[in-house]
């Protein structure tokens, strides 16, 4: 396993991180997911990704039964909540850690950032973001992070707003794959804005849950190839089955840093079929967006803002 450090947090994590959805989905038997995370953890994974909204909480039912009997201290254990509000934050975080059943997560991070409302509502003096820092004051969370798919810009805005708050972020999470450089690209505008910040970069979307595999462009292995080569310090990968772990694994076991002309070629490849982000449709459709759909996860907008309304 390669292990690399999150930012400036001074954690040492597996370079590839369990996603959490695929655990919680009904085809998959709990026998199954509790068997593939604790695979994972034995074979040197150490980062384990989840969110509130996975599946309803079975993500995180399960996630929490596969870290009993001794299992909870090899993980480095994420999840995300949905919530704007600092009172749906705090909802929300409280059934994470009842759900996980432990006192304490390690990353919690603000998930879906995909509006430029977003980050106001977060660090409204009622917003999310003042419950996530009374809970690491709390101990219940260690590190603070978001995340989003849609827009780069919108990344960059919630950053600002963060920094004109005095707040910053430990991480970061975002699509970076061999397509996402071609549009719209969280890697050209987001990535060298967190490595000169120390800010942990967590990749997810590599492979865009096999959507990128459909354009026939590039392999499973040259797509984790691709993001691992970037200043990730996690790659998020979905793996609802032992074969994908061991294809993440063998990813790990027969990555090296690309040179030029390997990463020119991987990009070469895939330039035709990315320039309209029709393997991207995390950025250019609504189909991914789970707070689109559930508006009232994200709880009741400020006081402030109502009061601007008039009668």
């Amino acid at each position: 396993m390669i292990y690399r450090v999150l930012g400036s947090t001074e954690q040492k994590v597996s370079a590839i991180g369990l996603g959490g959805w695929h655990l919680g989905v009904p085809r998959i038997s709990e026998q199954t997911s509790i068997r593939i995370v604790r695979s994972a953890l034995d074979r040197e994974i150490t980062f384990l990704d989840n969110c509130w909204d996975y599946n309803g909480g079975e993500s995180e039912i399960r996630m929490g039964k596969a870290l009993r009997d001794g299992y909870r201290a090899k993980a480095f254990l994420m999840t995300k909540i949905d919530g704007r509000s600092k009172r749906e934050a705090a909802k929300q975080l409280d059934e994470s850690l009842k759900r996980f059943g432990v006192d304490c997560i390690d990353l919690v991070q603000h998930h879906e950032i995909i509006r430029y409302e977003d980050p106001h509502r977060i660090f409204d003096e009622q917003g999310a973001n003042a419950a996530l820092v009374d809970a690491q004051k709390a101990g219940k969370v260690r590190f603070i992070g978001f995340t989003g798919h849609k827009d780069p810009h919108v990344h960059l805005y919630m950053l600002e707003v963060a920094a004109q708050n005095g707040f910053r972020f430990d991480t970061v999470q975002m699509p970076l794959n061999v397509m996402d450089a071609h549009y719209r690209s969280f890697e050209k505008l987001v990535l060298p804005t967190l490595v000169k910040e120390r800010i942990g970069v967590l990749g997810m979307k590599s492979m865009a849950n096999g959507i990128i595999l459909q354009s026939g462009a590039v392999t499973p292995i040259e797509c984790l190839h691709y993001a691992l080569n970037l200043p990730t310090d996690v790659v998020i990968t979905g793996i609802d089955s032992l074969e994908l772990l061991e294809q993440a694994l063998e990813a790990v076991r027969t990555f090296h840093p690309l040179n030029d002309q390997e990463r020119s070629s991987l990009l070469a490849k895939t330039v035709a079929a990315a320039s309209s982000g029709k393997f991207e449709p995390f950025k250019t459709t609504s189909i991914f967006d789970g707070t689109a759909q559930n508006p009232e996860w994200l709880g009741e907008e400020s006081e402030w803002a109502q009061h601007l309304i008039p009668e």
